[in-house]
């Protein structure tokens, strides 16, 4: 098969750009991941959901005339969706509303682009993407990337997934437009982040030349393997014997001498082993899969767990205790909202101006926690143990 071919009946690039800070990190990772299959999960559909809804939104605004009819018509298809939720139409908004401040600031009409494929094949072999929105305006390319999730809020600085979408960009669009500033930015509203970057056009193709014997590496399945916090999404998570080969080793203490560790080494070990939780979680996953199949694995075994109980019909249960004298006053709990929902409740802005504005809201110090010194936040130091514990 010809590389035009495959690229071409691919779905997806081997070398996507959404897998980019794995393969950029463990270069064989992706030829190893080829022999797994591709699973998709309820978050999954769901975001794609939530994204298919943006891009109906987009699309109206910007790039295709549409009457409300044509756009109701087809957004109430989309809530059909057993995975609707009514607050995707308020987090699409608000990933609109960003776009149209960035539009409503430009000086003249700018080149607008939803859900548009871009080739980056220039600089990773046969690598192509689907940009979730791309915006030029005057000498600057804007490229946005709509996540749903609520998980990790993602950084766009030094981010490989975007410089990828904007180089495959520029490389589309240099002949017709005098690009020569990019902006980047991540919307995430489920956790209110907007996270944004900014680089010349210059350092944009540099960074793209250095990783070009990466990509090349990657593309063919040579290197080294390397765990790492690029591991987290990879389809051999739990079986890869480097990522295993990495945690065993936490084991071995015969060449430490002193009965306690130094501090020094006790960062080393946290650095290595901060991800072996959900290295034994994915080991567990796999290990139910296998076991469900009738595959073998030494020392474990699958078992039925624990049952929970409902009401086969709640109104008729609850009819038939009120019958049989029970006082209705104990079958219901009455719970006041949590600050964080009686804010989804009411919305930001009446929130705002009911609760927050009239000092009817305090917001007390996180507890202190231990992250990677690569953490943005700030250090906190010289916090006694007894104020701690208050």
């Amino acid at each position: 098969m010809s590389s035009a071919i495959a690229h071409a009946d691919r779905d997806h690039a081997l070398l996507s750009a959404s897998a980019s800070s794995r393969w950029l990190n463990c270069t064989p990772s992706v030829k190893l991941e080829e022999q797994f299959p591709d699973l998709t999960s309820e978050y999954a559909e769901e975001g794609t959901l939530a994204h298919e809804i943006a891009e109906l939104k987009l699309r109206k605004h910007f790039t295709e005339p549409m009457s409300q009819r044509t756009f109701n018509t087809r957004l109430n298809k989309m809530k059909k969706h057993e995975l609707y939720q009514d607050e995707m139409l308020k987090h699409t908004d608000t990933y609109l509303e960003y776009l149209q401040g960035i539009t409503l600031g430009l000086s003249s009409t700018p080149y607008v682009a939803v859900e548009k494929r871009i080739d980056y094949s220039s600089y990773a072999p046969e690598g192509f993407g689907t940009v979730d929105c791309l915006i030029i305006g005057g000498d600057t390319l804007y490229v946005t990337d709509f996540k749903y999730g609520k998980g990790v809020a993602v950084s766009a600085k030094d981010n490989s997934q975007m410089k990828l979408y904007a180089l495959g960009a520029y490389l589309a669009y240099s002949f017709l437009y005098p690009i020569k500033q990019i902006h980047l930015a991540i919307i995430q509203p489920r956790l209110n982040s907007i996270s944004e970057s900014s680089l010349t056009l210059d350092e944009l193709l540099a960074w793209g030349e250095s990783i070009k014997p990466t990509a090349e590496k990657a593309f063919k399945g040579e290197g080294d393997f390397v765990p790492g916090e690029h591991c987290k999404f990879c389809k051999a998570k739990a079986q890869c014997r480097a990522r295993a080969e990495e945690f065993s080793a936490l084991a071995d203490f015969t060449t430490l001498k002193p009965p306690l560790l130094s501090n020094e080494e006790v960062g080393r070990f946290l650095e290595k082993g901060q991800h072996i939780e959900a290295w034994v979680k994915a080991l567990k996953e796999y290990a139910l899969a296998e076991s469900l199949k009738g595959n073998e694995i030494a020392g474990w075994k699958a078992v039925e767990g624990r049952g929970s109980r409902t009401f086969a019909d709640i109104d008729k249960a609850f009819a038939h205790l009120k019958e049989n004298g029970i006082d209705e006053a104990i079958l219901y709990e009455r719970v006041p909202l949590t600050v964080p929902k009686l804010e989804k409740e009411l919305g930001k802005t009446e929130f705002r101006s009911l609760l927050e504005e009239p000092g009817l809201i305090e917001k007390s110090a996180g507890k202190p926690t231990l992250v990677p010194v690569s953490d943005k936040r700030q250090a906190i130091a010289n916090v006694s143990a007894e104020e701690d514990f208050k």
